[in-house]
């Protein structure tokens, strides 16, 4: 098969006819096999019976996932991702808001540019100034942390992947907005844009609130950090632990001296146990030890996790 398309969607009744006649347009056009994966995320509606419908239609064409509640785009994803059985994956969103028109230039980057992973770019977006300026923020810190220099939308639900991609990353929590970034820690370095085109919403209202950049950032530090100290936390928790305890400790040895020197010298001097600085010397040697246990800790725990050897081998002789 050459083509799937997957579709996370929570009440989109409306548009999911439009849709799927456009995709199906579009593939017959250009002769490709397909697939269209309709991921229901607890929809309140009628999509779901809309979905039936399409998949009475064209049951060889039409697949449906239904969630008993709302989980959320990155569980629709997964879900959607572990039913996929096309070549090149493409992802969008059932708004109408992305093109299936872009599909084929999708599908020639990945089989013949070589691409691993391709991300729609919104050049032009018919979303209000609230929208758009903290989108352009929070996809130049995604770039910063990333490391995914050439991409300016980390977020596009428009998306193409080698079917490799996606049977070897986990879309969990809030992640989709980080797809590029798995796949990139993953080993898919080969990561492209393309400029795509972004129409009005027909229907509905967005699903999606201003918490989700809040959100988006948080994901952002656990998704670095996990990338980064994961398997090794003792080199994040550690050495901060380490440097904390070491600066308490001359900080004290610093206060018990000086008042050895004023005591020498017969100056006035006050009790160790007087000064602020003792016991912000003695709270950082604290915090130190515990920040070192907790690294410790997670070693202990990073040991014994299934995934810890698991590696993405590309290729055995």
């Amino acid at each position: 098969m050459d083509i799937s398309v997957v579709v996370p969607l929570y009440n989109e009744e409306e548009s999911l006819p439009e849709l799927f006649a456009w995709i199906e347009r579009v593939m017959k056009a250009n002769g490709f096999s397909y697939e269209v994966i309709f991921v229901n995320d607890g929809s309140t509606d009628h999509s779901w019976q809309v979905i039936e419908q399409l998949h009475a239609q064209a049951p060889d064409k039409v697949q449906g996932i239904k969630f008993r509640r709302n989980y959320g785009k990155s569980p629709a994803l997964f879900c959607g991702f572990e039913r996929a059985q096309g070549d090149v994956v493409i992802t969008m969103d059932a708004d109408l808001q992305d093109s299936p028109d872009e599909i084929p230039e999708l599908y020639r980057m990945i089989t013949g540019e070589g691409y691993d992973l391709v991300s729609g770019w919104k050049q032009k977006r018919y979303d209000p100034l609230s929208k758009t300026l903290p989108t352009k923020l929070f996809n130049a810190t995604a770039r910063k942390v990333s490391g995914i220099k050439n991409l300016h939308d980390f977020n596009c639900g428009l998306k193409a992947y080698r079917k490799e991609v996606i049977k070897n990353i986990e879309v969990y929590g809030e992640m989709h907005r980080y797809i590029p970034y798995l796949a990139k820690n993953a080993g898919f370095k080969k990561i492209g844009e393309k400029v795509v085109h972004h129409q009005a919403r027909k229907y509905g209202t967005t699903k999606f609130g201003l918490n989700r950049f809040v959100n988006g950032y948080l994901d952002l530090i656990s998704l670095w950090f996990l990338s980064t100290f994961g398997i090794k936390p003792m080199h994040f928790f550690g050495l901060l632990g380490s440097l904390m305890f070491i600066l308490g400790f001359i900080a004290v040895i610093i206060v018990g001296t000086s008042k050895l020197y004023y005591m020498h010298h017969g100056m006035p001097y006050r009790l160790v146990t007087d000064s602020p600085y003792f016991y912000l010397s003695l709270t950082s040697m604290i915090i130190g030890t515990q920040l070192f246990v907790a690294g410790f800790l997670g070693e202990l725990i990073s040991r014994t996790a299934p995934e810890r050897n698991k590696y993405q081998i590309e290729k055995t002789i």
